[in-house]
Formats: C-alpha cells, structure tokens, sequence
C-alpha cells in the first residue's frame, strides 16, 4: 500500500539517521522511551532534536522525512542502531557483556577506525524467549508526526544482524533465534503500522551479502533471508508503505569493504521480497548496477541513493540531476525515488554537511523535474532571496 508516496513524481527522502546536534546531551540508555519522555530535560532535548532534524528536511524540500533516529544514544560508529532493540527487547540479559570476534575474519585490527567499532559491540545476552519489550517504535514515530505535516518513515534494524550480534544461553541454534526475533520485531512493527506510520523502512538484509559473505551463520542462504525478510514484514503491506535498504555498512561513515560490491548477483531475490519499494547504493557504490536493477525489479519503486554517506564532499545539483538521468534510462519515473545512500548520522559527519547535501539533492531532482515538466520542490534552504550576502541592485 503506497501511502507516502502515493502520487508523486521523483519524491525526495533520506535513509534514516542524521547527525546529533551538539547540544543534545540527554542519554536514553537502556530506559524505555516513554519512561524516559517523563524527565522534562530528556524530553526538551529530545522534542528539539527531532524539530531541528525535520526542520532541515523540510527547508531543504525533501518529500518524505525521518526523525534522524534521534532515539539513538550517540555511540561509537553509531552503534546504538543495533544496541537499541538489544537493550530495549524482552528475553534479554540487563548486563551487557562485550562480543568475542575473531579480529582476523572480521578484517579490522587494533590501528583501524572500525576496530572500535568492534570495541563498542558491548550487548546484553539473551536469557529467555525474546519479545518486543519496550521497543515502543509508536511513540518515537508520533513525537515526530505530530511536529510535521509530511509523511515520517520510520526504520529499523532486521533479525538477522541481531542474532548475529547477541550472545545466546536460550535458543538451540542461531537460526531459531533469528526467527524469534522476526516474530519479535513484526508484532512492534504492526503495532507502529496500527498507529498510523506511512512508511516503514526494513534496514540491512543479509541478502545482497551473501555472495561476498558467504551464508549467514553458515546455514541461511539467499532465499532464506529472503522467507526471514518476509516473515518480519508479514501483514504491513496492508497498512502501510514498506521500504527495503539494501545497504554494504556504514559505521563511523566508513566502507566496510575493499572493493565496490554489485547488487547483480542477487537481484532476483531481492525481487521477491514482500517491500513496496526497494533502496540501492548508487553514489558511493557506482551507476553501473542501473541497467541490471531496471531490468529484473519490475514491480517495486526503486530508490536510488544520490548522495554518498561516506564523503564530506557535498554534490552538485547537477552531479545529483546526472545520476537520475542515468536511472531513468532503465527506470520509469513514476517508480523512481531519490534519496541518500545511506544514513548519514553514524558519528562521521557535521549537521552542516548532512543539510547541504540534502540541498544538493533536492536541487539536483528539481532540475530533473524542470525537464521532464514535473512541478518542483520548494527548497527554502537555496531561496536566493534570503541570502545574507551583500547584492547590487
């Protein structure tokens, strides 16, 4: 059911997460969100936080807006992503223990940036059956509804990489586990659908990693993340709009890889998950797999990132309006949406260059636009009109 982007031509949107303003100090720790709504400092900061981050996708003209995931606690390469639901699910552990990791498979000795990355995987162990617990994604997803009159997509991490990240005393095998917290996380995301959420964005499926990865945990290959994907996501078609980020990592705003990675290999199955729209690297990783994603995703909106997560080097509009041109070779544009590649507040970058880029972004789609006769997004962030710069008459 497309609901935020139901009707429009090229939207605009982000992935997620946004940079903390400094000021924001407030910790939530392992306090449930409304719990932690009681404090009246928790809640001025966090009520502002989420303003600020809204109101810069608003003048910068974005279409679809997130809260900048401004429930998260500003951890080491934005940790918090999978330290959140570890912290704040039923069946888990309230000491929290570091992770063991063979630093040579990982690929990230003492001396590199995602080796305290490693350092900070630091998760409670589950104990019992798992459950949604004080996940509480509907109050996070109202606080910023109510600040915005544009549609709010909400994200979330998926249980794959949960399994792979918590200790375990309770379920047999790692596969059992996993698909107790997809049970887990669909029953929140149903719930977060109920309450009224117009996009629900699924982050991270192992899918596209198998190839490069080999299969998760050894025992679950492509299609079987892709039953996982769909088993999570069972029912919210029917209530909402469901995004699928593919994305090859981001902590600290770092590639996880060597080499560029392709989408190609595993395109097909990624057709078969149950999302309405699906998201691809684009930027950062090249324009080379367009072709291969406009010929094999046939009935899903695409949406291609434009803006690369890695860089402090902010795109031109007409960077941005080149990209899109590319994609509409291959993809209609009534099935075309613009955004980020990834998010773009995982420790890395200022709240100035996050802005500037979704400037870019919107500037370089509203040429597109211009081209194809589409009306254009007010960008009050590049109004002319309102610089402070001194002009001639």
């Amino acid at each position: 059911m497309f609901k935020a982007s139901a009707g429009k031509m090229l939207p605009t949107s982000i992935i997620g997460s946004l940079p903390r303003p400094s000021w924001y100090t407030a910790v939530l720790g392992a306090r449930s969100f409304l719990e932690a709504m009681v404090n009246a400092r928790y809640r001025e900061q966090y009520e502002d936080a989420v303003s600020v981050h809204l109101r810069a996708q608003e003048t910068a003209g974005l279409d679809i807006c997130t809260d900048g995931d401004a429930h998260y606690d500003d951890e080491v390469g934005g940790m918090s992503w999978q330290s959140y639901p570890l912290t704040h699910m039923a069946g888990f552990d309230a000491v929290a223990e570091p992770a063991v990791y063979n630093v040579g498979a990982v690929g990230f000795p003492r001396g590199h940036i995602l080796h305290d990355y490693l350092e900070a995987r630091v998760f409670p162990k589950i104990v019992g059956p798992v459950g949604p617990g004080n996940l509480q994604y509907a109050a996070m997803w109202k606080v910023a509804q109510r600040l915005t009159t544009r549609p709010v997509k909400f994200g979330t991490i998926l249980p794959e990489l949960l399994a792979a990240s918590a200790a375990d005393s309770y379920y047999k095998d790692p596969v059992e586990r996993t698909m107790a917290l997809s049970e887990a996380l669909n029953k929140e995301l149903n719930d977060l659908a109920d309450a009224g959420c117009p996009v629900i964005q699924m982050e991270e499926p192992q899918i596209h990693m198998v190839p490069v990865r080999g299969k998760a945990f050894g025992k679950l290959d492509v299609q079987d993340l892709v039953g996982i994907f769909n088993n999570t996501v069972k029912g919210l078609r029917a209530k909402t709009e469901v995004w699928c980020h593919t994305c090859w990592g981001n902590p600290s705003q770092q590639r996880m890889f060597k080499d560029i990675q392709s989408y190609q290999p595993t395109l097909e199955a990624l057709n078969h998950v149950d999302a309405d729209a699906l998201t691809f690297e684009t930027c950062s990783s090249g324009a080379g797999d367009l072709k291969a994603i406009g010929e094999v995703i046939k009935d899903k909106k695409i949406v291609v990132g434009v803006i690369d997560h890695h860089t402090l080097q902010v795109e031109r509009p007409d960077e941005v309006a080149a990209l899109i041109r590319e994609a509409l070779k291959y993809i209609p544009p009534e099935r075309l949406m613009i955004s980020s590649d990834c998010g773009m507040g995982r420790e890395g970058m200022s709240r100035r260059h996050a802005t500037y880029k979704m400037v870019a972004m919107v500037l370089g789609a509203n040429i597109v636009r211009k081209e194809l006769g589409l009306p254009e997004a007010e960008c009050l962030a590049a109004d002319p009109r309102y610089s402070l710069t001194l002009t001639k008459s």
